[in-house]
């Protein structure tokens, strides 16, 4: 049964890539002892051209780790500083300056207002956030309009759930998920900060 799973396997494989009939695809199968010799052909060249992962609409977007490294460092800092409307930082903030306090360290305008900073900024889908990106949410009581603002932290395409840092109004600047029912709800969408 494994052979023939296998050689139904390489079939499809050397019909896909080689573009091989059956009959030719019979002369390789028979020349095959090992199953490992299997699972090694056609891979011996790895993908080493990501790119694809930073794109939008065909537009290319430079994931920068130094960038994104200083950004977390400086919002992990402020965890803990309180909530305080108005606020740029750095003792305490509000959601926005919490944000262009953080791009600012990095020599970075990306708007003072959350509203600002989602009209500014260039718009992403959900599944393609990164660490750095800014997400948006309506106001708790409004649901309407963007009135909060957060940094991704980190991002997960299987559960679609991103975890992020901001300034909230009960807690101060602090971890959250957007899987929490108060921000699941209010989600507005994403937008990427170029330098």
């Amino acid at each position: 049964m494994i052979k023939v799973l296998l050689s139904s396997i390489l079939f499809m494989f050397t019909s896909v890539v080689y573009g091989q009939s059956k009959d030719s695809l019979q002369v390789v199968s028979n020349d095959i002892n090992d199953s490992e010799e299997v699972f090694e052909i056609g891979m011996d060249e790895e993908i080493d051209n990501f790119d694809f992962l930073y794109t939008n609409n065909g537009e290319i977007f430079n994931y920068d780790e130094v960038l994104v490294d200083n950004l977390m460092q400086e919002a992990y800092k402020h965890i803990g500083a309180r909530y305080r409307y108005g606020s740029k930082g750095p003792n305490a903030f509000d959601c926005s300056g919490f944000t262009s306090f953080v791009y600012k360290k990095s020599n970075m305008n990306i708007g003072a207002s959350s509203r600002e900073q989602y009209a500014r900024n260039i718009p992403i889908k959900r599944e393609d956030l990164q660490p750095g990106d800014l997400v948006f949410f309506t106001s708790p009581g409004s649901r309407r309009g963007v009135g909060h603002v957060g940094i991704v932290v980190d991002y997960d395409p299987i559960s679609n759930v991103f975890t992020f840092i901001h300034a909230s109004t009960s807690s101060g600047v602090k971890l959250s998920k957007s899987s929490e029912s108060n921000y699941a709800r209010r989600y507005v969408g994403a937008r990427r900060v170029q330098n």
